[in-house]
């Protein structure tokens, strides 16, 4: 019975919350409505759930869940807590199958996808600034690198989780930190 609690817990915080911090009041007030953590707890549960990486709603669902009813308990407050974009994503889905074929939906993908190509260079633009431009100067050492990166990824096939650590290696090099 605990567990079903907990995902419509979670389900109804991930309904009527944005995400992020607006969750915290929400599931401080389901959890002491149940009686399943004290203040003190909720508080150390979004600490822990701050400090860790991932989305703080998704960190608070486990850590509260895994809390009140154990490894269960974190599986069904995750699958609550997610509802929200599974089911959009869900009708989303279907919508699209049913009129892919259609000369509006057409039209939408038209503009959709240079959108989509625009959001994502927008994003390179942006992380390449913070990156490889130090002081107003771009950053050789930091071009160096990710050159030397993509040439591993694209020409020699090298396993990203290899080049993320080989990039890190030499940042520390290059940067004096090491």
């Amino acid at each position: 019975m605990i567990l079903l609690q907990l995902f419509w817990s979670f389900t109804k915080i991930g309904f009527t919350s944005f995400g992020g911090l607006s969750m915290i009041p929400l599931i401080s007030s389901e959890m002491q409505v149940h009686n399943w953590m004290s203040t003190e707890e909720i508080s150390d549960i979004v600490a822990i759930a701050e400090m860790t990486p991932g989305p703080l709603g998704l960190n608070c669902a486990t850590f509260a869940g895994m809390r009140t009813a154990g490894l269960p308990g974190a599986i069904v407050a995750n699958l609550g807590v997610l509802m929200p974009t599974l089911t959009i994503c869900a009708l989303a889905a279907l919508f699209f199958q049913r009129f892919r074929n259609s000369p509006v939906m057409r039209r939408v993908m038209v503009g959709v996808r240079p959108a989509c190509v625009g959001m994502v260079a927008g994003v390179m633009v942006s992380l390449s600034m913070t990156n490889y431009v130090e002081g107003g100067a771009v950053s050789l050492p930091g071009v160096g690198i990710g050159v030397v990166a993509l040439v591993l990824l694209l020409k020699f096939k090298v396993s990203i989780p290899k080049v993320i650590g080989l990039s890190a290696l030499l940042g520390l090099i290059c940067f004096g930190l090491f």
